[in-house]
């Protein structure tokens, strides 16, 4: 397998679908509330596609579109059009889906992302636009057996669906993770979506090629396969990782026997830890687009776009690198910090009651030493106010300890018994500091100082 991988490299483009958190649906007024409800009931003539039931358009739908495209750093359009996007599937009860296609609502923008090897790569995102959720089928007795049937849930039909579709420039599954991981990241920092992976709030699809690396056959310069494989609907990162993994193999053994690779859409099976044929892969003229003719073209004032931009937060990369220019924290401890709002500002907060106590305190409890007790001490934020942290950390350092002779003792007995820890956390791995932690923190009992040792620690592998 090592040396198929210096003879091939894959091209990927990745879909994410996500349900935004909206109200109501996207065309009608029913509760987009669906998960753990009672199948078929939040419906309407619109949302099961009754002949002559017409749309109309949820707002704040399109200003959720907006700032994720803001987010991403797309171009927004002047005007916008829906199109029906035309198949037949019995999940789709009007034979169409209201969808965008030549006139998304967001165009272009970007997202970096690291590599295998730990290097920031940028990843193009091709557009981000609108669209209705479709209905959900429930399989019962499993999808392969013939005496089970199938069951449509109406309740998901036509709820707010954003679709960022990026270029095919992901190269390795590193990249594939970290992409998802930001994205979800970025829809919870928005509000706009709760990104909730086993609810079916985001879903990936992959777009997966492979080629002859600097390959005669390709004398453009990054040119394309003529081919692409379509992965669907797959509901966690780690399904993602194993199934664009399993069909990269799979492509390369295949062009290596000299088969020819089709378009095609494929599913995960789980259980056989497999990629199976679901069907021939449309191209974009088989849909038949064409505009919505029930909905007029919408028209987007820049006075809105304006006051959207107002209304965006600070976004995840940003609030890291201010933690780091801020607070002097290491670029590991302001991730940690940075990955959801409540946990940074839990943070900042705490450091805020230090300041407001006196000069000696605020000496003793640098946002450094708080951000480590934050980020190694388990217990539940939402009943800890952040004052009353604080106040956890003076009474553990008041708590009685060692001797410091004791202590060093402890140290350099742990460091010459986990030698594998030692030189791993030499190579960076900040786990494995935290490991010798608890290795001291066991010899003397408990009744060390967490600082105390870290800083004995720091000082001596050093």
């Amino acid at each position: 397998m090592k040396t198929r991988q210096r003879q091939h490299e894959p091209v990927i483009g990745l879909e994410v679908h996500v349900e935004l958190n909206t109200e109501s649906k996207m065309f009608c007024s029913n509760s987009t509330q669906y998960f753990g409800q009672t199948p078929n009931i939040h419906t309407c003539p619109v949302c099961l596609g009754f002949p002559g039931a017409l749309p109309y358009t949820n707002k704040k739908a399109i200003e959720y579109c907006i700032k994720i495209g803001l987010a991403l750093g797309c171009e927004i359009a002047e005007e916008t059009v829906f199109e029906r996007k035309n198949y037949f599937y019995s999940d789709l009860p009007k034979g169409y889906q209201i969808s965008q296609y030549r006139w998304p609502l967001c165009r272009g923008g970007r997202m970096v992302v690291k590599n295998k090897v730990g290097e920031e790569r940028e990843i193009r995102v091709n557009r981000v636009h609108m669209e209705e959720d479709t209905a959900k089928l429930v399989h019962q007795f499993g999808i392969s057996n013939s005496k089970g049937a199938t069951l449509i849930d109406f309740n998901r039909s036509g709820v707010p669906l954003v679709e960022i579709v990026t270029e095919p420039d992901f190269r390795d599954l590193a990249e594939i993770r970290d992409y998802a991981k930001k994205l979800q990241q970025v829809m919870r920092y928005l509000g706009v979506s709760n990104a909730d992976m086993e609810k079916g709030d985001m879903r990936l699809e992959a777009n997966v090629s492979v080629r002859q690396v600097q390959s005669s056959k390709f004398k453009v310069q990054n040119e394309l396969p003529k081919y692409r494989i379509e992965l669907k609907n797959i509901n966690s990162f780690r399904f993602m990782v194993a199934a664009v993994q399993y069909e990269i193999e799979r492509q390369i053994e295949a062009l290596e026997k000299g088969e020819k690779l089709v378009q095609e859409t494929r599913g995960w099976d789980e259980n056989n830890r497999r990629t199976y044929v679901q069907r021939v892969k449309e191209e974009a003229t088989d849909y038949r687009y064409f505009p919505e003719p029930d909905i007029p073209p919408i028209e987007i004032d820049k006075d809105i776009e304006t006051e959207l931009r107002r209304q965006m937060p600070e976004l995840p990369w940003e609030k890291t690198e201010r933690l780091i220019q801020e607070y002097s924290l290491s670029s590991s401890q302001a991730r940690v910090l940075s990955e959801t709002q409540e946990f940074a500002d839990y943070f900042e907060e705490a450091v805020k009651v230090v300041n407001s106590l006196s000069l000696s305190l605020s000496l003793s409890l640098s946002p450094v030493r708080i951000a480590n007790v934050l980020i190694n001490k388990k217990f539940d934020r939402e009943q800890v106010l952040p004052a009353r942290f604080v106040e956890m950390i003076r009474e553990e350092e008041d708590r009685p300890g060692v001797s410091s002779e004791e202590l060093e003792g402890a140290v350099h007995s742990v460091i010459a018994e986990n030698t594998k820890a030692v030189a791993d956390y030499r190579k960076g791995k900040e786990a494995s500091l935290q490991f010798l932690l608890g290795q001291v923190m066991a010899k003397t009992r408990g009744q060390s100082n967490p600082v105390a040792i870290r800083e004995a620690l720091l000082r001596n592998l050093r």
